[in-house]
């Protein structure tokens, strides 16, 4: 299955797609796509139902970020080797996680804004993984039992902040508009193999990000185990995997986002985002009221 969120920001309402790629409301039998949703009884109980029984959404004002009331996102710092080496820093012996606010999440076709000031918001497109079973010290063997599905996220940075700013990179990474989601959650069953998925990011046309999950570091079922050590992973809780080579960080010279400027990335068999760049003043100052 394919499960979708649209509608208006903040009132999304829950949805999939059918054979045909149209959106079908899920209104009435799931509240949203998340949570126990997610759990495995919960998408059994979404796969038997026909998609030509649902109501027919003819043409979404809107996709909204594919999983909602995330509790927690977590992601993976240098997990393609390429993309160490360009960023000047060793291959990590083990996962370099930090987290990204949740207040960052957005829909895959949202503006993204550039903080105020920044002149270093970068770009990196990255495989979801979204947790379905809940998971503690699970093994590697049995990880990917845990997993709902897959989907595109954009990891946006801004490299001040990060790397220059002190502590920890979630100061960088989790600014409003950081982390698109979507278009869509495909669930585990579409995914057979994640670690042989062909993701690219393009910015203005020009194609900066190709790349394979085959590269990473650590793969998608050592991620799981690894992570639920340390933490219980409930369903919802979504893990950015890691990006391919090629951010804006590792060109020579260094090239940032600039407002105006759009995105394209997409991951194989998990859709595409197109997001356009907004100065962050700009977008405050439309929202004054005029004068009387």
């Amino acid at each position: 299955m394919k499960l979708v969120r649209f509608g208006t920001k903040g009132r999304e309402r829950p949805g999939l797609l059918d054979a045909e790629g149209a959106v079908r409301s899920l209104e009435g039998i799931v509240a949203d796509i998340g949570g126990a949703v997610l759990e495995p009884q919960g998408l059994a109980r979404l796969r038997a139902i026909d998609p030509g029984s649902l109501p027919r959404i003819a043409s979404p004002e809107r996709l909204g970020a594919c999983v909602g009331s995330v509790g927690k996102f977590l992601c993976i710092g240098l997990n393609y080797a390429d993309h160490a080496a360009e960023s000047g820093m060793a291959v990590p012996s083990e996962p370099v996680v930090f987290m990204k606010a949740t207040s960052a999440i957005c829909g895959p076709d949202d503006d993204v804004l550039i903080p105020r000031g920044s002149t270093r918001t970068d770009w990196e497109v990255e495989l979801g993984v979204v947790i379905g079973g809940r998971a503690r010290y699970v093994n590697e063997r049995d990880a990917l039992d845990h997993v709902a599905g897959y989907c595109v996220v954009n990891d946006l940075s801004e490299r001040e902040h990060q790397l220059d700013r002190g502590g920890q990179w979630v100061k960088g990474k989790s600014h409003d508009t950081f982390a698109p989601l979507g278009p869509w959650l495909a669930t585990a069953d579409e995914i057979p193999d994640p670690q042989d998925l062909r993701l690219w990011l393009e910015v203005d046309g020009h194609r900066f990000q190709e790349g394979s999950t085959r590269t990473m570091v650590f793969g998608v079922a050592h991620l799981v185990a690894y992570l639920s050590q340390f933490m219980t992973l409930e369903p919802g809780d979504v893990i950015s995997t890691g990006t391919p080579p090629g951010v804006g960080l590792g060109q020579r010279p260094p090239v940032y986002l600039r407002a105006g400027q759009a995105m394209r990335l997409g991951i194989d068999g998990l859709g595409e985002q197109r997001q356009r760049a907004v100065a962050f003043d700009d977008v405050s100052r439309s929202r004054r009221p005029s004068a009387t």
